[in-house]
């Protein structure tokens, strides 16, 4: 009976960080699509360094938000929905890793990366392949990367950063995780 009552509060947090990620993603719709991103949820992608249900909650929070975004408007559709999942479920995994160092410095400055670089090269590639029709290519990526990855940069080492800090405050994370 234990092992059961553990394994449906697993679910419930990871349904929580997906239906926190979707909530907040939807709270600012018309900034969340597109080139130029700014998801509020984003700052989530700290989680994985404080709790391994991020990765599948935040994979499936991703997936949920670009799915509704099809119905939003969203150009991009499934291809989003694929694609920047994979970005999601890549930059969780890696940001668990780094989220493992025992410095707090270099989890600070480092956790918040992945979702940034993940997106850039993954979000970028997939609006230049979808929206760019006949542009340069190499030109049109280098702007799409550039316009995700500042965006992804700017929650993420902003509302992230203090995420974690309010997180690891009396260690406030492993009361909720």
């Amino acid at each position: 009976m234990e092992h059961t009552e553990k394994r449906v509060m697993k679910l419930v947090k990871v349904s929580m960080i997906a239906a926190i990620y979707v909530a907040l993603t939807l709270a600012v719709a018309p900034f969340a699509y597109g080139p130029v991103q700014f998801r509020v949820s984003e700052a989530m992608t700290v989680l994985p360094a404080f709790t391994t249900m991020a990765i599948p909650g935040l994979s499936l929070g991703c997936c949920l938000a670009n799915l509704i975004g099809l119905f939003l408007g969203n150009p991009l559709g499934l291809v989003d929905a694929v694609f920047g999942t994979l970005a999601t479920l890549l930059a969780a995994v890696i940001s668990w890793k780094i989220g493992r160092c025992k410095s707090r410095t270099v989890r600070y400055l480092l956790v918040p990366l992945p979702p940034v670089v993940a997106n850039a090269v993954i979000v970028g590639a997939e609006l230049t392949v979808v929206l760019n029709e006949g542009a340069d290519f190499g030109k049109a990526y280098l702007l799409n990367a550039l316009s995700v990855g500042i965006g992804e940069a700017v929650i993420c080492y902003t509302l992230g950063i203090l995420l974690m800090v309010v997180l690891q405050k009396n260690d406030f994370y492993k009361k909720i995780f």
